[in-house]
């Protein structure tokens, strides 16, 4: 098992109640209300520490200078599309602001799932065979069913919280399962169903948090096991071997590196019965409720839900000091290093304070 990070409690970077954090959530993807859970719960946490926390229920369009006053960083709790492939990264970046999480580039690879096997695949880190299908060709589905199957997963492209995944051993489930997926307008990506016993590692920093082991009773990791179901257990006391443990943790890292990640990630992986770690996919915006599984990780660790959410604050806003302090030696400006905040303007036409239940008051859309 995964040694606790030592004293990861008090070492935030932050000291309590002195910033002004935007917490954004919502967005327009069907992971909509799982994002408006994880930002109601990131926004409670910060304010219990003191902060002055401001939330802000938002979809494209919604991000604006006037929007993002007075900021000292955006804690971004947006999954899905738009909140996780690199579209609201890229409108942040745009407006100078510091933002939580990774940037637009590794956002988008992380998102795109063909994308981020592809770069496994060039960085040598084990990831299950897979098919991108754009057509009902008969020889292709075929091909797929041969070359990879006959035990396959099907699911989006882009998409996440195991929306539209299925798992399929013929070619008629395989053809059923990918027509629907061609009805959203996207190709369907098939990949080899490993028969293995699933984790998960968290990173946050350039630390991976223990390793935790997803059983479910059902044998497979879906979206009513992810959030209905009572019988999926998350165990720490795993039993792997250290040296299968070590392998795994050395996967996840590679391949938060190999898309350029920071400050946190979730790596989701499968071990094969031969202990051989295959990398599933990374997220870039995991869960961020109490029950999610980067915060049990830290937990784990010895980091609770607030200090976590306080720690990806202070990565932020120690890599927006170095950047400025960059840009600013470059200039040969010297002077202050603190990231600037930004200029006070109006509200953004449309948005005003509504108050969540039993949390505070969030920018939205009447």
């Amino acid at each position: 098992m995964t040694a606790p990070l030592p004293q990861i409690e008090p070492a935030t970077g932050v000291e309590p109640g002195t910033l002004t954090i935007g917490v954004l959530m919502g967005g327009p993807s069907r992971e909509r209300q799982i994002s408006l859970d994880s930002g109601r719960a990131v926004a409670e946490a910060l304010q219990r520490l003191g902060h002055d926390v401001r939330p802000a229920d938002v979809r494209p369009g919604d991000v604006t200078a006037q929007l993002v006053r007075d900021i000292d960083v955006a804690f971004l709790a947006l999954h899905g599309t738009w909140g996780e492939d690199g579209g609201v990264q890229r409108e942040l970046d745009a407006l100078g602001v510091c933002y939580t999480g990774s940037g637009p580039e590794a956002s988008r690879l992380a998102m795109d799932k063909v994308a981020s096997k592809e770069r496994f695949s060039d960085k040598g880190i084990p990831t299950p065979a897979f098919r991108v299908l754009t057509s009902g060709d008969e020889e292709m589905l075929r091909e797929a069913m041969g070359r990879i199957g006959p035990d396959l997963v099907v699911k989006p492209v882009a998409d996440g919280s195991s929306i539209d995944v299925y798992m399929v051993n013929s070619l008629r489930g395989l053809r059923d399962a990918v027509e629907k997926v061609w009805g959203r307008g996207e190709p369907a990506l098939v990949e080899r169903h490993i028969a293995g016993r699933e984790f998960t590692v968290g990173v946050l920093g350039e630390s991976p948090l223990p390793t935790l082991e997803i059983r479910t009773g059902s044998g497979w990791y879906g979206y009513e096991e992810k959030y209905v179901s009572d019988a999926t257990k998350y165990v720490f006391d795993h039993g792997l071997p250290a040296d299968v443990e070590d392998r795994t943790v050395a996967a996840a890292m590679a391949a938060h590196r190999a898309l350029g990640c920071r400050d946190l990630s979730r790596v989701d992986l499968i071990i094969t019965p031969e202990g051989e770690p295959e990398v599933l996919e990374v997220n870039t915006i995991p869960g961020f409720t109490t029950h999610s599984l980067v915060p049990k990780a830290a937990a784990q660790a010895g980091l609770s839900f607030g200090r976590l959410c306080e720690r990806i604050v202070a990565l932020a806003r120690e890599r927006a000091g170095r950047l400025y302090a960059r840009k600013t030696a470059e200039q040969g400006a010297g002077g202050d290093t603190r990231h600037p905040r930004q200029m006070k303007q109006p509200l953004a036409a449309g948005l005003v304070p509504v108050r969540t239940p039993g949390g505070p008051a969030c920018l939205g859309r009447q």
